[in-house]
């Protein structure tokens, strides 16, 4: 009988740590490697640059348990990040820093085979305006000079990020609605074409304002026009296209996607990681310095805005094609 009530009550103990062990929470997802950080361009650019700056703040302030590791992948006017996203052996460990390609590329490549609406949201980290942008040495100060050497050269040579892409689909809306010819060459990453306007091997850009600053800073270029609704705190002598009569405005968005098929835990890990740096000190002074415009989602928003803008790039590379 003792040992009969030994064992109900060795049982009832072990019953009692089986209810503990199932009512104890989970815990949290977090990486047990190092995070595959797949950059839409080539180095040196606007997506570029925030990528590494996002991996500087996580690094200082210790937000990871693994490194984000930059990863460029911008072939094929963004294609190459895509497909490495859509084929990532491991989706919990892979997100994508993105620009809008990630709206276009799909849109002009349907052979690849990419459904944005599968990739993961996470996080909307702001908006990148365009400024068109010359070399010093041209003399142009004022937008209509501008416009005036394009149509007296026959040959006037611009260079952007990609083809069917951001910079080609602003150049496109200034040649039809300014009734002007421009040569464009595509380049991988807005750092490149940067430098080659800033060592004057092509005659204008339309960059962000953080890929043509360090020139902007030197003297190397000038700004004429800001693609922005409002005039930039940055350049307030700097008219807006809006000004020139056009109704047109374009940005490229900074965001955080995460690979499809990536499970809602590591998901909500990114998410809260991403909204961390979003709201520290050290994003929001980038944001001003660098000209960006504040612009948090939600994930949910987030797919709506895909939605929305997937769209808007239909109309703009019909219109950008005639």
């Amino acid at each position: 009988m003792a040992t009969t009530s030994k064992i109900l009550s060795g049982l009832a103990g072990i019953a009692a740590l089986g209810m503990m062990s199932l009512a104890a929470p989970a815990q949290a997802w977090e990486p047990n490697k190092p995070i595959d950080f797949v950059i839409m361009a080539g180095a040196g650019g606007g997506a570029d640059q925030i990528a590494r700056f996002l991996q500087s703040v996580a690094e200082k302030k210790n937000l990871t348990t693994r490194p984000l590791v930059p990863n460029n992948k911008g072939g094929g006017s963004g294609a190459e990040a895509l497909i490495a996203l859509k084929e990532a052996s491991d989706p919990d460990h892979t997100i994508l820093v993105t620009l809008n390609s990630f709206f276009t590329t799909p849109l002009r490549q349907p052979k690849l085979g990419i459904d944005i609406a599968t990739f993961t949201p996470i996080a909307m980290m702001g908006v990148d305006p365009f400024v068109l942008w010359v070399h010093k040495d041209s003399g142009i100060t004022t937008f209509e000079d501008w416009l005036k050497a394009v149509k007296a050269e026959s040959n006037y040579v611009m260079g952007g990020t990609g083809k069917g892409q951001e910079d080609s689909i602003v150049i496109a809306f200034m040649e039809k609605a300014f009734d002007i010819k421009v040569k464009y060459i595509p380049y991988k990453g807005g750092g490149a074409v940067a430098k080659d306007l800033a060592g004057k091997q092509i005659m204008a850009t339309v960059n962000n304002p953080s890929e043509a600053k360090g020139f902007y800073a030197s003297g190397d270029v000038v700004p004429l026009l800001a693609f922005s609704d409002e005039r930039m705190p940055a350049f307030p002598n700097v008219p807006t296209v809006k000004e020139k009569g056009q109704n047109f405005s374009y940005y490229n968005q900074r965001a955080v996607v995460g690979a499809p098929g990536m499970s809602a835990d590591a998901a909500a890990y990114y998410q809260n990681l991403f909204k961390t740096i979003y709201d520290a000190d050290e994003w929001q002074g980038y944001m001003k310095s660098e000209s960006l415009s504040p612009l948090w989602m939600s994930p949910d928003k987030q797919k709506a805005y895909w939605t929305t803008q997937v769209e808007n790039h239909k109309a703009l590379l019909a219109d950008s094609d005639k």
